[in-house]
């Protein structure tokens, strides 16, 4: 083995997290199992591991002379003039090369990523060039994105693509250009700073939670180990040599034996068996498993699949497909793995009878409490909806520094998506190429006359064109819930904490931010600050109380003053107040009327230019149309209580987000 001139920690020598290693070298074995994310606490090793499996690697047979490290012996997945060279008989330049780790920065640009016109040949030349971007660089290597949860989505889009693909299609700034782009994609993320969205979860081949290791001994060692390290680096790596070859001979077989793999009938029945019973959405689940069964089968040295591992695939490939909703409780996912494996054997076995129909259950829920309670309750929520995509346009011409997933928005962040060119205004601070070009190809004759310049492109100031990038921003709501022992009525809180559940899954998913401020007895409290933490939210939620009277002016000045807080923090927010209550103020904030000091707060409201809606509980046979008068005086939007479901108030909300700030949403679909 070549010793590079930097130490790297060996990966025989990282004590426990077997799985992460499994998964690491899985991927490694068979890139086309789609990589792997490792999600987990801080300092569990993540980076380390991934850093230490290149330098495990053998080294692998490159072209020479080409940029994207085409495989001299492999027609099929070489550039295109790799491949014009090969077919014309010309003998291509063949080296060694070590694999690399190609970072991805959580700053990068769509550049970057996917490569784009090479300037300065431009410029002399007068030709298009394509300057090849990380995806270039990560073919046949690791592709190594920290934080992945943090990477702008569009970037995860194209990354996922071309992970699925292999290949890097690059369609901007008058380039058509596609390369090959083979790399086994790790990616590693701490689920506290946030979750991926489901739907890129669900592209990551497999997923391994990573923990700290509890016990003592353990612990010791690592401590031991790494203090040896960096005393000395070369004694400790060279006394780690045997096992590290052990590995690496393992891989390079397992690579070689996997084509000969064969999974039975069997296997494959037992793979969709536990598919369907975990539920898991399209069937991305079990292509993963059948190939990552096939690999595990490779790395333990046998051609044909068995059940274990099967049973090692699911556990690998299932865990991050399962819970779709950010609501749901962990589970026990090894043992519902072995109980599908248990329960597949068994009908092996004995076929199950013919199923009968059982009669319906009666879905009538007597235990409904009519009355008013006289101390507090705590209902549970009902459970949240599923909410499709929604596009969010934004038409003024406001640049925001801001990040989300909801609303679109000019910015002048070069991470932002390049969607148009202007003259800039002023000095260019980023250069829109193709834009520029355009503009000084008419001149060029003129031009040449009265220049000496050898350059084939002479460009002028009054050519330049600065990019106009285009990312999304997430928005600020802030319920205010009346929490008084009216709203124990017919269990009415279970409805309304449902609907903010409903509308914080999408929220979740899009970065907004969610507060909550619930008002009873004699004052409102701020029981959730805003915040995009979902595991709080739900805590929060199902722990609030209900009883007592109803300040609602203290409501709306605690919601007034959460929203006017994060504003001064934020200028860029956009905010909604969210009103739910029946409208029967009975405790005053000033000494006066409480319900004229409501309609005065929620004329403060409107002022303020923050937009409101307000959901009226009230269902008595009498009613008094308090939070109608209420909502006119904000300038809202009004519902009854009929449409107090999760789908209508989530509906409702999403409708009159955007129009603060001169931004408009077009929303293209309805509540799933």
């Amino acid at each position: 083995m070549r010793w590079r001139t930097r130490a790297v920690y060996p990966f025989s020598a990282i004590v426990g997290q077997d799985t992460m290693k499994l998964a690491l070298i899985l991927n490694v074995i068979n890139p086309k199992i789609g990589g792997v994310l490792l999600r987990g606490e801080k300092g569990t090793g993540k980076s380390l591991a991934v850093r230490a499996l290149a330098h495990l690697l053998p080294e692998v047979d490159v072209v020479s002379d080409c940029p994207f490290h085409c495989d001299p012996v492999n027609q099929k997945e070489m550039c295109d003039s790799c491949t014009t060279k090969s077919e014309n008989g010309e003998q291509l330049p063949v080296a060694k090369r070590s694999v690399s780790v190609v970072d991805l920065p959580i700053g990068a640009t769509e550049d970057r990523l996917v490569g784009t016109i090479d300037i300065e040949k431009a410029i002399k030349t007068g030709e298009k060039h394509f300057e090849p971007g990380l995806l270039a660089d990560a073919n046949r290597n690791i592709l190594y994105i920290d934080e992945v949860n943090l990477l702008d989505d569009h970037l995860v889009d194209v990354l996922l693509d071309a992970a699925a693909m292999g290949v890097n299609f690059v369609e901007r700034e008058g380039v058509s250009f596609s390369h090959p782009s083979q790399f086994v994609l790790v990616g590693t993320m701490n689920p506290e700073e946030g979750e991926l969205r489901p739907q890129l979860l669900d592209r990551f081949g497999l997923a391994v939670d990573v923990k700290g290791i509890p016990y003592r001994e353990a612990r010791a060692e690592i401590v031991r180990r790494r203090v040896k390290f960096e005393s000395d680096p070369q004694s400790f790596a060279k006394s780690s040599h045997e096992n590290q070859e052990q590995i690496r001979d393992n891989i390079v077989k397992a690579t070689e034996l996997l084509p000969q793999v064969t999974l039975s009938d069997e296997m494959l029945d037992l793979i969709t068996k536990i598919c369907v019973d975990f539920g898991v959405d399209g069937h991305r689940a079990d292509i993963t498993i059948y190939k990552t069964a096939c690999t595990i089968a490779a790395f333990k040295g046998r051609t044909q699949v068995n059940e274990d591992d099967v049973r090692e695939a699911a556990e690998l490939a299932l865990p991050h497909r399962l819970r779709r909703q950010p609501f749901d409780e962990p589970q026990q996912e090894q043992q519902q793995i072995q109980d599908s494996i248990d329960d597949w054997n068994q009908n092996q076995e004995n076929p199950p009878p013919p199923e009968t129909e059982s009669p319906p259950e009666d879905s009538s829920d007597s235990s409904q409490n009519q009355e008013l309670p006289e101390n507090e309750q705590v209902f549970e929520a009902d459970a949240p909806h599923k909410v499709k995509p929604l596009e969010t346009p934004v038409l003024d011409q406001m640049q925001r520094k801001g990040s989300g997933r909801r609303s679109k928005t000019r910015t002048n962040s070069k991470t932002g998506r390049y969607v148009a060119s202007v003259i800039p205004n002023g000095k260019v601070q980023d250069l829109a190429f193709d834009a520029t070009l355009r503009a000084a190809a008419p001149f060029q004759n003129r031009r040449r006359q009265d220049s000496d310049s050898q350059n084939a492109l002479l460009i002028e100031k009054c050519d330049l064109r600065q990019k106009v990038r285009e990312k999304k921003l997430g928005n600020l709501i802030v319920f205010v819930v009346d929490a008084s022992g009216s709203m124990a009525a017919e269990e009415r809180m279970t409805a309304t904490k449902g609907a903010i559940l409903s509308l914080l899954l999408d929220a979740y998913q899009r970065r907004d931010r969610v507060g909550m401020v619930a008002f009873r007895k004699n004052c409102a409290e701020l029981v959730l600050p805003p915040t995009n933490s979902v595991e709080l939210a739900q805590r929060c939620l199902s722990n609030l109380p209900t009883g007592g009277r109803t300040p609602m002016a203290h409501g709306l000045k605690s919601g007034l003053e959460t929203i006017r807080s994060w504003m001064q923090r934020d200028k860029e927010a956009i905010p909604l107040l969210a009103l739910v209550s029946d409208g029967r103020a009975n405790v005053d904030l000033n000494g006066g009327d409480p319900v004229e000091e409501a309609k005065a707060l929620a004329r403060d409201i409107k002022m303020s230019g923050i937009k409101s809606i307000a959901i009226d509980t009230e269902r008595d046979f009498i009613t008094f149309g308090l939070v109608k008068q209420i909502c006119n005086e904000m300038g809202g939007k009004y519902l009854r209580l009929e449409e107090l479901s999760a789908a209508p108030l989530v509906s409702a909300v999403r409708n009159n987000l955007p129009q603060s700030h001169q931004m408009t949403m077009n929303f293209g679909g309805e509540i799933a």
